[in-house]
């Protein structure tokens, strides 16, 4: 199928569902900022697409054959030790249905990209990708045009992504966890103004309808390769990239794994959109004093934007002056959202 060798063709009729309407007509001047920042951060930290899927997986043996480098320090993909060898292997599935939902065909490339985000972050190289299809009856023409659009979008695969990246050497791995207060935070790529499909608007909000986020495929190569040359010259000591949930929830992230953070948003952008936003191509990398000139060149020379976002700290989190709280509080209810609201 994959190489062709007379699979059938199969033409059917298709066309543009109803509710796409709906989404062109998203207006985001509508939407309330919170005027409770703090509040609207735990609801969407504890919100079922986002908390911790612990409840799931400890029903299961992480440590099958202890091959799995990453129980302790987590990254973007899973990464697994090929014994024998001084290789790795970086695993990551990725798919957001919102974003195919409101987009077929940008939201099948958002599922590639982020997958190929993953792996790049965790220090491997996509070299391999599957699929997996999960759409509805074909014969409804607003299905079917759901299906045609995403696979366009795919360029060649299927929503849900698989991708299986190679390290060299397993010990260069890559982790998202804040490791050492001073280090200083930025953000790789631009931030946009918009709020469409994040989980933000649906989990705070609950608006279902909305556009996708910006997303540009050179932004997104030239981010990647930006990354790449950061992990192999070691001028980086972190690496998280951001997805659902924002710039604050990849933040959290990797303060739960690690120590916390000191930040300060933009004036220009308006606070939700800055936090919460999902625009692509952004990733978020914590690095040494000693490295930052380095860093900040090889940067300039990628053509990728940067954005000093502040510090890390010790267990806390702090933006705009405001004090959000212990880490580790932050991390026992993300970590028992999903399981307290399944035993309730």
């Amino acid at each position: 199928l994959v190489l062709g060798g007379g699979a059938p063709i199969y033409e059917r009729e298709f066309e543009r569902p109803a509710y796409l309407d709906k989404v062109d007509a998203f207006d985001q001047s509508t939407i309330a900022e919170p005027t409770d920042y703090v509040a609207a951060a735990k609801a969407l930290a504890t919100a079922p697409n986002i908390a911790s899927k612990r409840w799931v997986y400890e029903q299961y043996d992480s440590m099958v054959r202890t091959n799995n480098l990453m129980t302790n320090r987590p990254s973007d993909a899973a990464i697994v030790r090929v014994k024998g060898t001084e290789k790795a292997l970086a695993v990551t599935t990725d798919c957001n249905s919102a974003f195919v939902y409101a987009d077929p065909y940008i939201g099948g490339m958002i599922a590639v990209s982020e997958a190929a985000r993953n792996i790049v972050c965790s220090g491997g190289e996509p070299v391999a990708i599957t699929n997996c299809l999960n759409f509805g009856n074909p014969y409804d023409k607003g299905v079917y045009y759901q299906f045609v659009n995403a696979l366009k979008g795919m360029v060649y695969p299927t929503p849900t992504i698989g991708m299986l990246g190679i390290l060299d050497d397993a010990s260069k791995y890559m982790t998202l966890d804040f490791k050492k207060e001073g280090d200083t935070i930025y953000l790789l790529g631009d931030c946009r103004e918009g709020l469409g499909s994040s989980e933000y608007l649906q989990s705070v909000h609950n608006v279902r309808y909305s556009p996708v986020p910006h997303f540009d495929l050179e932004e997104e190569f030239a981010l990647q390769g930006a990354v790449k040359g950061l992990i192999k010259n070691s001028l980086i000591q972190s690496a998280h990239d951001i997805s659902e949930g924002g710039l604050f929830i990849s933040l959290l992230e990797s303060a739960m794994a690690g120590l916390g953070f000191e930040i300060k948003t933009k004036n220009d952008i308006r606070k939700d959109a800055y936090l919460f936003g999902e625009s692509q191509s952004r990733v978020v990398v914590s690095v040494k004093k000693n490295k930052i000139p380095n860093f900040e060149k090889t940067m300039a020379a990628a053509g990728v934007k940067i954005t000093k976002l502040g510090k890390v700290i010790a267990d806390a989190m702090t933006i705009d002056g405001e004090g959000f709280g212990q880490t580790t509080d932050w991390k026992l209810a993300y970590d028992n959202a999903i399981g307290d609201e399944l035993d309730s």
